[in-house]
């Protein structure tokens, strides 16, 4: 651990089940809960989840799958940030707390870099929180090494965005977290496949996710809708940062626009486009799979690789011949990235 500095504290609370470790930090702008999980001597991998989820509903998935687990922890010490009052177990925050902004969000990751002892970290965000960590890294530009990104926000909120948040905020505000706000966020975060219909049955995935949400606390979730409701436009900001970026964004996400918006102003020598098809916002846990050969060959920019290097999981979606040739020059290990879909049509 780091010296915490300043009026930065720490609470421990162990998390035997889940094998991590969670603390509460007081950082300049509130409390803020991070789940620990691996050796604490390897490089850090910062996790920050979309509205209403932490890192048990947004990032299950991904490191359930093993050889997305076994990347990840191989080489990185995860830092799971969770917005105020989403941490597990949260209390409702008190109505006289200010709501924070989107600056002070990223302000408050810093604040834990600096609790740790971090100085630069690798960063994975989804939507939201994809946001919150983009902005991070716009403000803090020499702290980041790299950008990993799933269906990401980086302009202002659209109409339809904007009226959805304001539906939202409207329904937790009177009624806490009701079936219509869980509906919402649903189709926020999931492809039509999985969510069900008259005929089928939601999947196991949505039905999780479901459950999840029932134990968040609706003023808290309010309070993140109300901050990123608010958010700035960052897209002139973009070409100013200094990692390498991967972003994945499902072809039936919600914000794919803005993905391909984001992708276009990056600087197209040090970011990539991953499009994950027959796919929701949050790819983490509805096609996990799917990001793992991305991962794999972004991370090779920065000489990290998977204990085993010899097979492919014969589950991921992408495999030596569908993914495109250019990802495997070596110029794309991590310095030149192409766009490539996750399933090629591999009809002669």
């Amino acid at each position: 651990m780091g010296d915490s500095g300043g009026s930065v504290l720490s609470v421990d609370v162990e998390r035997i089940s889940f094998g991590g470790k969670e603390h509460h930090i007081q950082t300049n702008h509130g409390s803020v809960s991070v789940a620990i999980y691996g050796d604490h001597d390897k490089p850090a991998l910062i996790t920050y989840p979309d509205l209403a989820l932490n890192h048990m509903s947004c990032f299950q998935g991904l490191l359930f799958c093993p050889e997305a687990a076994s990347l990840l922890l191989h080489n990185f010490c995860i830092y799971h940030i969770s917005p105020p009052g989403h941490e597990l177990g949260a209390a409702s925050i008190l109505p006289s707390t200010p709501v924070a902004s989107v600056d002070d969000l990223a302000d408050q990751v810093a604040d834990v870099l600096d609790f740790f002892g971090l100085d630069s970290v690798m960063c994975l965000g989804v939507t939201a929180g994809a946001y919150i960590l983009t902005l991070f890294a716009t403000k803090y530009r020499e702290r980041v090494l790299g950008l990993i990104l799933v269906s990401p926000l980086c302009k202002t909120p659209s109409w339809s965005e904007w009226f959805y948040n304001k539906v939202m905020s409207n329904l937790l505000y009177y009624y806490g977290m009701c079936n219509v706000v869980k509906d919402i966020l649903l189709q926020r975060y999931f492809g039509k496949g999985v969510r069900g219909c008259s005929n089928e049955p939601e999947s196991d995935i949505v039905q999780a996710c479901r459950s999840f949400l029932d134990q968040r606390q609706g003023m808290n979730v309010w309070r993140f809708i109300q901050t990123i409701n608010e958010r700035k436009d960052l897209t002139e900001n973009l070409k100013q940062l200094q990692c390498r970026t991967l972003i994945f964004v499902g072809e039936n996400s919600q914000f794919h626009a803005e993905a391909v918006h984001m992708t276009a102003k990056l600087d197209s020598r040090y970011s990539a486009l991953v499009e994950v098809q027959a796919c929701g916002s949050v790819v983490t846990e509805e096609q996990p799979h799917a990001m793992l050969i991305p991962m794999e060959y972004f991370l090779m920019g920065y000489g990290l690789y998977r204990p085993s290097q010899i097979n492919c999981s014969p589950r991921s979606p992408l495999n030596l011949f569908c993914v495109s040739p250019e990802l495997l020059s070596p110029e794309s290990m991590g310095m030149k990235l192409k766009p490539i879909k996750t399933r090629a049509n591999l009809k002669s």
